[in-house]
């Protein structure tokens, strides 16, 4: 049985690589004596083999095998284009 790669949603914050972006996401947390909820920010750089993100693009990012020392993310889709 295969197992699912994890997929997430993030917005690209530099394109300044050959082949690589930067992205952000982020997610709520509870706080776990207080109850607030906190967002934190999660960045890491995924693949993106023709150079077609920009910064401000929303995209579909795939876990996929160690690419390199910090790549461990490729973008398999712009979902939105930055204006």
């Amino acid at each position: 049985m295969k197992k699912q790669k994890k997929t997430k949603t993030a917005v690209v914050v530099s394109d300044k690589m050959d082949k690589t972006v930067v992205v952000m996401t982020h997610r709520l947390t509870k706080h776990s004596l207080y109850g607030k909820y906190i967002k934190k920010r999660i960045r890491f750089k995924a693949h993106d083999e023709q150079n077609q993100c920009r910064i401000g693009d929303t995209v579909l990012v795939q876990e996929t095998r160690p690419l390199s020392r910090d790549k461990r993310w490729m973008v398999v889709d712009v979902v939105a284009r930055a204006l």
